[in-house]
């Protein structure tokens, strides 16, 4: 049978914007249909949401039916966890004010990484920066890499914002903050955060120097992310 999710707020961000369909057995539960979605969309945040059958709430054991309107609710605003902030911004990052507001009485440590626009690259002066995203895939992907640090590190909250547009010397480019009880794990997941952002969310650098403008050289997708083009065939001629 086939039934039609309704992701809202958060999980719009791992499970899509939209609606979308979903295949299940014939007298599959709503707790059938969550670990299917979880089997599916392991990032996907289903711990402590609520769900929606026919516009009300169902309880774990409702057995769904052909053509039912599944909803997806993470908790409402005001209740939601603070364990993740992740954005993409135009304006400039309050570096100060996103790592004071990460702090709670229960931390030990407040790690922030705050990348700057330098001055210059490999000697050249640089004048400016204009960072560009696919945006949805961006905020999807820096989302999922908050809650896999989660899940990594000793960690209890992720800042991590991302700059786009013109950027000039001395401004912020990405902001990653982590909050732990204690200051080796985080340590770890800020240099993981970091690391892995530059390989795997899609946002550019293009540097415009005294002397000239290039697109920034990305680094290189992990193997399992990486497309190769077919290697080429030569046709061997048609003999008549």
């Amino acid at each position: 049978m086939q039934v039609t999710i309704l992701p809202f707020g958060i999980l719009k961000d791992t499970l899509g914007p939209a609606t979308f369909p979903l295949e299940l057995p014939a007298g599959a539960t709503v707790s059938a249909l969550l670990r299917h979605l979880a089997a599916l969309h392991p990032h996907a945040h289903l711990h402590g949401i609520a769900v929606g059958v026919r516009a009300e709430y169902a309880t774990p054991d409702r057995i769904l039916a052909e053509g039912d309107e599944v909803a997806l609710l993470p908790p409402v605003s005001g209740g939601a966890p603070d364990s993740i902030h992740v954005a993409l911004v135009r304006e400039p990052i309050d570096a100060a004010a996103l790592a004071a507001a990460a702090r709670a009485g229960s931390d030990g440590a407040v790690i922030v990484f705050d990348g700057i626009v330098r001055n210059n690259t490999r000697g050249r002066r640089t004048l400016h920066l204009d960072y560009e995203a696919y945006e949805e895939m961006a905020l999807r992907q820096m989302n999922a890499l908050a809650i896999d640090a989660l899940a990594r590190f000793a960690i209890r909250h992720v800042t991590l914002v991302h700059r786009l547009g013109r950027l000039h010397v001395g401004e912020t480019s990405v902001l990653i903050v982590v909050a732990s009880a204690h200051r080796a794990p985080a340590y770890e997941a800020s240099r993981w955060l970091i690391d892995t952002l530059k390989q795997t969310v899609p946002i550019w650098k293009r540097e415009t120097f005294v002397d000239g403008v290039v697109w920034a050289p990305g680094e290189p997708f992990p193997a399992e992310l990486a497309v190769q083009p077919p290697a080429h065939t030569q046709v061997e001629p048609h003999e008549n």
